[in-house]
């Protein structure tokens, strides 16, 4: 037999991509933050042209997954949103204090970022999938 069988190559391949379709979308799911809810919401937009900046309830603060100190933060902003020309949304808990988070804004503000989206999941009336959704 001189011919090569490709049909265990091409079920093992198979297996690999739907196991990949699956666990795709949870990776991108960020920091664990427990959001406000409220009953204006839209869909966060998917795609790499945005930033997400959290701030969980301890204060720290993320920008995308990977953690940043709060005086590095303006510099940080400056190259990864300002100079690529990404929209930056911010994703607060709900649990975190106030002087925080208007820290948290001013020194987005310094920047130069005049457009903020900030998060918050929909209220139970919303019909729909409990994700994150950008408020407007």
């Amino acid at each position: 037999m001189a011919e090569i069988n490709v049909t265990p190559f091409v079920d093992v391949m198979l297996v690999l991509l739907i196991i990949f379709m699956v666990t795709a979308p949870m990776l991108t799911q960020g920091v664990d933050v427990d959001l406000p809810k409220t009953r204006s919401v839209r869909t966060l937009p998917a795609g790499s042209d945005h930033l997400v900046l959290s701030v969980k309830k301890d204060g720290s603060i993320f920008l995308d997954e990977y953690g940043v100190p709060f005086d590095d933060l303006r510099q940080h902003l400056q190259n990864l949103v300002v100079s690529q020309h990404k929209q930056l949304y911010l994703r607060a808990d709900k649990n975190v204090a106030y002087g925080v988070v208007v820290k948290v804004m001013g020194e987005i503000k310094s920047v130069g970022i005049e457009k903020l989206g900030i998060v918050a999941k929909a209220t139970d009336e919303q019909k729909g999938e409990d994700k994150d959704r950008d408020v407007r």
